[in-house]
């Protein structure tokens, strides 16, 4: 069972404060980029292929176990989950049931799986490249932003590296030219047995995991997730074949042996720094899934 504690109204209300002053550092710059048509080929990707909300990636949750105390505890009852008690407000625990109880099963596994894995670092974000392999000008992604080696550079670097991507969520963006030329053919059924702590996406992948549990995730955690996800996100763009320098970002050129033994370090802090976020993350699933059998058995 989950262990409770119960925090003053100053003391949450702190914390609160500091979580939302947290998140705006980037969801107010992406509100302004937006209200202006602006596209950012780095950072939109936070905000698009990881579908939650700014607002709620704002939005302080205290997580489970952890009791509201004084009246201005009493507007979390306007949002789903949560119940009075004789202390204060808390997470209700009977709602941790259905669609989110199978989220979490199925995040366990995951994170289960890759957790016991070692770091595999020898990818050097070639995914990036396989994306735009043999496109037209037209067909690429971030088509405002120029290619450093152009059209040709970037198809020979392609065609000269061994391409060695496990991640099925970055393997199937990859042209249809480029998939053959890939060591691994990962798919969806198969992300358990290939997803490892190498990898920048399975990285980045743990704040899709933590906003997943919402709102049963208390949101530091989600916020360290965050962060994360931004500080790889940028790596993993340094490294591909785009020209962001108007931007400000450097590029790792991973076409050159110095690129990609710069690329596996920042990759293996990455999996150093991640290792206990997926801990807490595993905790978290663990702690939810034993409650909610305890409730069911009642």
């Amino acid at each position: 069972m989950t262990t409770t504690v119960v925090l003053a109204e100053d003391e949450w209300l702190e914390r609160e404060d500091a979580h939302t002053r947290r998140m705006r550092a980037w969801t107010e710059p992406h509100r302004q980029r937006r209200s202006r048509g602006e596209k950012h080929p780095v950072l939109d990707f936070l905000f698009t292929y990881y579908s939650f909300p700014p607002a709620r990636l704002e939005r302080w949750q205290p997580g489970p176990g952890v009791v509201l105390a004084g009246r201005a505890a009493s507007r979390f009852l306007d949002r789903p989950g949560y119940r009075r008690t004789a202390e204060g407000v808390t997470l209700d625990l009977f709602a941790f049931s259905g669609r989110i109880a199978r989220t979490a099963q199925h995040t366990l596994s995951l994170l289960e799986a890759v957790h016991g894995r070692r770091a595999r670092l020898d990818c050097f974000g070639l995914h990036e490249w396989a994306m735009v392999y043999r496109t037209r000008p037209e067909e690429v992604r971030h088509a405002q932003v120029p290619l450093r080696l152009g059209h040709a550079g970037t198809d020979s670097v392609v065609e000269s590296l061994d391409i060695r991507c496990g991640h099925f969520d970055a393997f199937r963006f990859f042209t249809e030219e480029a998939r053959p030329l890939n060591r691994f053919a990962p798919t969806r059924q198969t992300q358990r047995e290939n997803d490892q702590p190498g990898c920048l996406h399975v990285g980045m992948d743990l704040y899709k995991y933590a906003h997943k549990l919402d709102p049963f995730v208390a949101s530091e955690l989600l916020g360290d997730c965050f962060a994360l996800a931004v500080a790889i996100r940028e790596l993993d763009m340094r490294a591909s074949p785009y020209d962001l320098s108007a931007h400000g970002y450097s590029p790792v050129k991973i076409e050159t042996t110095e690129g990609r033994a710069a690329y596996a370090r920042q990759q293996a802090e990455f999996a150093r720094t991640a290792a206990p976020l997926r801990e807490r993350l595993i905790e978290l699933c663990r702690s939810l899934l034993d409650t909610s059998t305890s409730y069911s058995s009642c």
